[in-house]
């Protein structure tokens, strides 16, 4: 069965996955959201990978360079062994802007022996749409789609081409390389750029994990996670992407299969977020900057989701052509959530916004600019917040009064009232906490159902949902209420099974959701240890990061049976989920007491 045994390198301008076995089956060129060169991970024959074939006997395993986004896969037999690092290179020389190439570096370390393979290289153009065409330079292999020959990607290798190309043996003797390109180069390709690459990519990272935060325990996975945020971010706007695949399915064999290169506010909110708390301040005012152009625009009606330069349409489409992953059609590329109004995601970014005004504040120019995009969501919250929405899960064919939609309503106009105030504007604030609290009302007496002893997913209904475990996180009810503590219980109850969470049980458009929605297990870790239930909390987190895969990579979805992963990789969503829940357990290293390993 197919698994989601990958490992992610990226740049901040584009990402790929790499198998377990070394295999490049995924990657999209030149940016995130360009149509795919590779994409084995959808159609095992057609997709297209690069991977190196080796004897049966060799013994393969991977790791990331410690504090990096570089990939390690290691080739150990009898006859030989050799390492190759897996990059893609992101750097600032001096007095530039970030060096962020679309390009894979697979750096090939010999290491013993005589080790032999073969390069399987197979791109397959515009998700696998296009016919190929291979064009050998004796400088290069230029492959592109017969088609369109803008379409193409360029293979530099000390190899000899030809050799590349028929998939002949190769014996390694010495170190080599394999760069692959969406542009022709313009300067000598050869070991030694390959390597000063290598060596400026890893001293990025090195120099970028360095500012985060420390702890005592869990720093590890703390850092994989934060690595993860920062490389699903885009250099050029600010925008945080969801994921960087598309059509990886939340249950084998069933439909809900989604693009996710995209940029939720949502998600991202929620990302920077988390990074701002572990020491990133950087990328908050990036991202405001993106939503300020957005607003600007859109007075009063943006979107839940944009295109990652800002683009508002995101026309889904099917690709029948492809098998998708475990068989699951379809596979789809574009999402038609972008037309969905979904009240809640207003709340994650005013949070965002508030925190940018406290911690990381602009020129005077640039505060008066998000000052009024804070009065321009308000007043969108103001006018919306009575009406039903899609809610936080998208449910595509009904609108509802999702109960969380209201609350995040409510934490919107919270945020902006705390921001009028620390602006001096007494009047704003007034009106938004006058309207806040009428929120406030409206959910309790109505979100509220005594006869299951819990908040319930929507005002008409009696079904349990899991985003109701956040409601003490923003601060609309205490965790000592006894009505969130009953809730927690009820929908611990209703939702928890074979040690991960249902976003909820309820039939929606597509039936009953049959996997498990994995940062839903970590929003029922907070909300069990902030009623006081520290120990079963630790318990079930110790546990659920060990379902994360050999790389330390998490999914947006997981097999409740299998504990296998599912859904778009890596997911930013349980990234910071599994930051923030961590954080419960652990303290921060003060930086004075703080020595490098």
């Amino acid at each position: 069965m197919q698994t989601l045994d990958y490992g992610v390198i990226g740049n901040c301008r584009t990402a790929a996955l790499v198998s377990a076995k070394g295999s490049i089956d995924w990657c999209c060129f030149p940016d995130f959201d360009s149509p795919s060169v590779f994409a084995r991970i959808l159609d095992e024959e057609k997709g297209g990978c690069c991977c190196f074939e080796v004897d049966e006997g060799y013994i393969i395993s991977q790791q990331y360079v410690v504090s990096t986004n570089i990939l390690s896969t290691l080739f150990k037999h009898q006859e030989g062994e050799f390492e190759v690092l897996d990059f893609m290179p992101r750097y600032k020389p001096a007095d530039h802007k970030y060096y962020v190439a679309p390009e894979i570096y697979r750096l090939i370390r010999y290491i013993k022996g005589k080790p032999r393979f073969r390069i399987h290289y197979q791109p397959a153009m515009n998700y696998a749409r296009d016919p190929l065409v291979h064009e050998n330079t004796g400088n290069y292999i230029k492959s592109y789609s017969a088609l369109d020959e803008n379409k193409v990607v360029y293979l530099y290798s000390g190899i000899r081409l030809d050799k590349v190309l028929k998939g002949e043996e190769v014996v390694l003797t010495q170190n080599e390389y394999i760069l692959l390109s969406a542009h022709q180069k313009l300067v000598p390709v050869n070991f030694e750029l390959v390597y000063l690459e290598y060596e400026r990519t890893k001293v990025y990272w090195l120099n970028w994990l360095n500012r985060s935060k420390k702890y005592l325990l869990y720093n590890e996975i703390i850092h994989r996670s934060l690595l993860v945020l920062k490389l699903l971010t885009f250099e050029y706007t600010g925008a945080v992407l969801a994921a960087v695949t598309t059509s990886i399915p939340e249950t084998i064999g069933e439909v809900r299969n989604w693009d996710y290169r995209f940029c939720w506010l949502r998600d991202a909110s929620m990302s920077l977020e988390t990074l701002m708390d572990t020491g990133h301040k950087e990328g908050a005012g990036r991202f405001i900057r993106f939503i300020r152009r957005i607003i600007r625009s859109e007075y009063g009606t943006f979107q839940i989701m944009y295109g990652i330069r800002g683009e508002k349409v995101l026309t889904e489409e099917m690709l029948p052509h492809l098998s998708g992953f475990g068989n699951s059609r379809p596979v789809r590329i574009g999402n038609d959530a972008y037309h969905q109004k979904q009240n809640d995601s207003y709340g994650y970014l005013m949070d965002v916004v508030y925190k940018y005004f406290v911690y990381t504040p602009g020129t005077q120019d640039e505060v008066e600019e998000v000052w009024a995009m804070v009065k321009i969501i308000a007043y969108t919250v103001s006018r919306d917040w009575r009406n039903p929405d899609k809610g936080i899960w998208e449910i595509r064919n009904q609108e509802k009064h999702f109960v969380f939609s209201k609350v995040m309503c409510w934490v919107a106009l919270d945020r902006a009232a705390a921001v009028a105030t620390l602006m001096n504007e007494k009047s704003y604030a007034g009106r938004w906490r006058q309207e806040a609290d009428l929120i406030r009302q409206d959910v309790l007496q109505n979100g509220w159902k005594e006869e299951i002893g819990s908040f319930s997913q929507t005002y008409d209904n009696l079904e349990l949902d899991s985003s109701l475990l956040l409601m003490e996180r923003y601060g609309f009810i205490e965790a000592d209420d006894e009505r969130f503590r009953r809730t927690v219980k009820v929908v611990q109850k209703a939702l928890y099974h074979k040690g991960l969470m249902y976003r909820y049980t309820a039939h929606d458009d597509f039936g009953a959701p049959s996997s498990a929605f994995t940062i839903c297990t970590f929003w029922l870790i907070r909300a069990l240890f902030m009623i006081g239930e520290k120990q079963e909390a630790q318990v079930i987190f110790d546990r659920v990061i060990t379902y994360a895969n050999h790389v330390g990579l998490f999914s947006e979805d997981l097999d409740f049976d299998t504990k296998a992963l599912l859904g778009n990789l890596p997911q930013a969503y349980s990234h910071l989920a599994l930051v923030n829940s961590a954080l419960l357990f652990t303290y921060e290293i003060p930086t004075s007491s703080y020595k490098m390993p």
